[in-house]
């Protein structure tokens, strides 16, 4: 699959989430997928407009834990670095697909929402949890869940 580096030990595939302030929907993708353990992949978040070094929201770090998925989280600004180690970077909404896009023209052909990735026909955002109460959180939780587990067949070889 074109997401695999090559050959030898460098077949990882390397997936990072992309939000907005990477407080929420990204550092939750980015637990939930590292949860998984899958052999031979890597996984970061970063948020568009993050201030680095912020924790994930309390309702985020909550409903991790309610649901036994380790994480420390550390918000980071998208930079350079981030999508040229990439492989996918799989955003929340359309508005973050066409920022990078346009910042980083050289990665238009591995960025996608999640949402977009995994098939679904309309509605590409994932919705943004912040600010909002422990529920929201929880169905946005959920919802990621199901989209990661669809991402994980779509990359399996």
């Amino acid at each position: 699959m074109f997401y695999n580096r090559g050959k030898g030990e460098d077949t990882l595939q390397r997936i990072l989430f992309v939000c907005t302030g990477n407080t929420c929907r990204s550092p939750m993708a980015e637990a939930i997928l590292k949860s998984k353990s899958l052999p031979g992949m890597e996984v970061k978040s970063a948020g568009i407009y993050a201030a680095t070094g912020s924790e994930a929201s309390s309702h985020a770090k909550t409903v991790l834990g309610n649901n036994a998925i380790p994480h420390n989280h550390r918000s980071s600004l998208l930079t350079t670095a981030e999508v040229e180690w990439a492989d996918l970077i799989l955003t929340m909404t359309s508005s973050h697909k066409y920022a990078i896009q346009q910042q980083y023209p050289n990665a238009i052909m591995k960025v996608f929402t999640l949402k977009e990735f995994t098939g679904e026909k309309f509605n590409h955002d994932v919705v943004d949890p912040y600010g909002g109460n422990l529920p929201i959180y929880e169905e946005t939780f959920r919802e990621l869940d199901q989209l990661i587990d669809k991402a994980i067949e779509k990359l399996k070889p």
